[in-house]
């Protein structure tokens, strides 16, 4: 079992958008015999992007599972991998694979170098810990620098680059590499589509870089090990690749070091030393610590290793609506062996379910099997009422792991069905929507009953929308993309509140008495602190108080969600026979209501990150521009040939913003954006917002 373990690789593929993360899969599936031919993503071909949204826009959507077999020397390994979404908007597909990931691929633009979406995914793997290798594509690109993304990859992801290649030319000369750990120079045969690669000589003018580079590379692993350091200056000529290989693994295992590597993967240049890579230096779920959880029955921690002797854990961390075999619940299993036609148990939920099916995936196609154990990810089919982030496991030996944590939306927009026969429809679709995808919310406005859906930003919402259209085969009407606006109260007020209600027989009776105030800085949601002394309500009915408070939240003064509070119980009473959980969640939601409509309170706005890549004459134009959108210039970074502005916007002003960027740069003028933080309006908008609705969400 262990021996088995030790070959599976569970890696995830990040990066910016264009950085050419499907493209790469591709390869890998072609070369790894997964694939009779390549797949090309501007061809509409890519097996990874298999619906018909992401073939049409050429970006990837929804990350794809598949596993493939490798062999390295004389084994034969496995890898599963998930190709993820590069466009911010569907960072939730980044943000769950990692969750679940031993190790990943960080791939870079050869021209872009660390863009703003490579720093975030890179924050995101920083969150889970998990190990990671680098990949420079497009070095074929005009424009192409190795070198350049090196230096970026240190000082923006604050990281130690480890280059274990050197790029053979640059742009339409880049043929293929230099292993720095061999010693020994690759070319690509192009007329097989690179399926066959052959050793040359290294070039006469890369020998003194390649033993810059060498030294450099030797110089920081010795560091991590003491006799590498003996040897380096002992005798430098006796240190062996298998032994640099070991230590490179361990470093990166620690994440010391991060290992550099460069290809074109267009080309079909590059990527079997890529994926030798991931078998050298990347984990196997042996060489993961112990996952901890809760168990629930005596609240204290326990571990699970990766092994099948152990009871049965896992996470589900996607759900897809398959349109042949219906809900598809993707899990990741830590420990155990799962089998068809067992019942698992949902600690989440506290419900059993039975496996009917057992899938791994491949893209959207299936393959059946009998059980699955610890290490791998997997497919089941079955399963009513499991949700993204629930825990699986043995009932008898029960453990609750961490959930995932999501962003939440930031624009809104409203929609109804074209026709009246199609609101049941359009609700059933909805709800499976946001079923799959935690960043995507439904509710109806209880003013003007209209249902509202809340997402990442424009290009996520119009892809939802699109799919009602295919998948649901529901048309929809909506209005214009609005603001998720939120709220902070500025003072603090005591109130009391008391609940009661008679109805023959047995009453309700809830009576608390309780402090609201502004939560302390950089905190979110509601911060509970319970003063009850003399047992005045009994505890048992604690729980239910937070829960109305947090229920509560969803409506400020304004009508807008609560950013955070600090809301304190000092005191109250109950009934012996009147009282009970959900009188007093009733009154902490009736109490709330009542003290916020007089606490003063402000509405804040989401503000965006927002950086622009224009040639050098339209500077001026564009930065008039952003001055109208209440932006805050913070630096401009010039490059040769073109500039880029890194600004912090309110997202209120930039709707369309695509449009007028073209207009302004006669279109050769392009902008990445991503939620920063939420930031209070200045008064007069806010005044504008409460009176006149220019902002306003409805």
């Amino acid at each position: 079992m262990s021996e088995e373990l030790l070959k599976i690789r569970n890696i995830g593929i990040m990066a910016h958008i264009d950085a050419g993360k499907t493209t790469t899969t591709e390869r890998i599936l072609f070369y790894t015999g997964k694939n009779y031919k390549i797949g090309e993503v501007d061809e509409g071909t890519a097996t990874m992007d298999w619906m018909v949204l992401e073939q049409e826009r050429g970006i990837t959507i929804s990350s794809a599972v598949t596993t493939v077999p490798w062999k390295y020397h004389s084994d034969e390994y496995k890898i599963n991998i998930i190709d993820t979404p590069g466009h911010v908007d569907f960072t939730v597909e980044v943000e769950r694979s990692l969750k679940i990931l031993d190790g990943a691929v960080a791939i870079f633009c050869a021209v872009g170098g660390v863009e703003p979406q490579s720093e975030t995914v890179w924050r995101q793997a920083n969150k889970y810990h998990v190990p990671r290798i680098c990949y420079v594509n497009k070095m074929d690109r005009t424009g192409a620098n190795f070198y350049s993304v090196l230096t970026q990859i240190e000082e923006k992801l604050k990281i130690s680059p480890l280059a274990l290649q050197l790029p053979i030319g640059v742009e339409d000369n880049f043929v293929g590499v230099v292993d720095l750990i061999e010693l020994k120079a690759y070319e690509w045969n192009d007329e097989d589509q690179g399926v066959t690669f052959f050793e040359i000589p290294i070039p006469d003018d890369m020998q003194e870089s390649v033993a810059e580079y060498r030294q450099m590379l030797i110089e920081k692993l010795a560091e991590f090990d003491e006799p590498l350091m003996i040897k380096y200056f002992d005798a430098p000529e006796t240190i062996t690749s298998e032994e640099l290989i070991s230590i490179i693994r361990q470093a990166t295992l620690l994440q010391k070091i991060t290992p550099v590597l460069c290809g074109s993967s267009y080309k079909n240049r590059g990527v079997q030393p890529l994926i030798d890579a991931v078998v050298r230096y990347l984990p196997s779920p042996l060489d993961m610590p112990p996952v901890a959880g809760i168990n629930p029955r005596t609240e204290k921690e326990e571990l699970r290793h990766a092994n099948e002797k152990e009871p049965f854990s896992a996470l589900a961390f996607k759900i897809a609506t398959d349109p042949y075999v219906g809900k598809l619940t993707f899990i990741k299993i830590y420990s155990g062996v799962l089998k068809l036609g067992e019942n698992i148990y949902n600690v989440s939920t506290g419900k059993r379910e039975r496996v009917a099916k057992i899938f791994q995936m491949h893209s959207n196609k299936q393959l059946a099997l009998e059980q699955a154990s610890a290490g791998n990810i997997v497919a089941l089919v079955g399963m009513k009422d499991i949700h993204t982030g629930d825990t699986l496991a043995d009932e008898k030996r029960p453990i609750l792991l961490e959930s995932i944590d999501f962003p939440e939306p930031v624009i809104q927009i409203a929609i109804e069905p074209k026709t009246k026969d199609d609101e049941d429809k359009l609700m059933s679709a909805l709800n499976k929507l946001a079923e799959e995808d935690p960043t995507f919310v439904v509710k109806t406005d209880a003013e003007s009953g209209q249902t509202l859906i809340s997402g990442m930003g424009e290009l996520h919402l119009e892809v939802l929308l699109d799919r009602l259209k295919r998948e649901f085969n529901v048309a929809c009407n909506h209005g214009k993309p609005r603001v998720t606006y939120k709220e902070l109260f500025t003072q603090t007020a005591t109130h009391t509140e008391t609940y009661k209600r008679q109805t023959g027989g047995r009453g309700s009776y809830a009576e608390i008495e309780f402090t609201i105030e502004p939560a302390p800085k950089n905190e979110k949601g509601l911060k509970f602190s319970n003063k009850i002394a003399g047992g005045t309500i009994p505890k048992e009915y604690i729980p239910a108080i937070e829960k109305g408070f947090s229920m509560a939240m969803v409506n400020g003064k304004y009508g807008f969600p609560v950013e955070s509070a600090h809301i304190t119980l000092l005191d109250g009473k109950s009934h012996s026979v009147d009282s009970d959980s959900l009188a007093f969640e009733i009154c902490a939601k009736i109490g709330f209501r009542e003290v916020v409509r007089k606490m003063d309170s402000i509405i804040l706005e989401p503000i965006m990150s927002v950086e622009i890549y224009t040639p050098d004459e339209y500077i001026g134009n564009i930065t008039s521009d952003l001055n109208k959108r209440r932006a805050v210039l913070n630096e401009i970074e010039a490059k040769i040939g073109f500039q880029i502005l890194h600004a912090h916007v309110p997202l209120a002003e930039m709707f369309g913003y695509i449009t007028s960027l073209r207009s302004i740069s006669s279109g050769r003028a392009n902008y990445n954006m991503e939620f920063l933080k939420y930031a209070p309006v200045p008064s007069d908008i806010q005044t504008y917002i409460l009176n006149v609705g220019r902002y306003a969400l409805l």
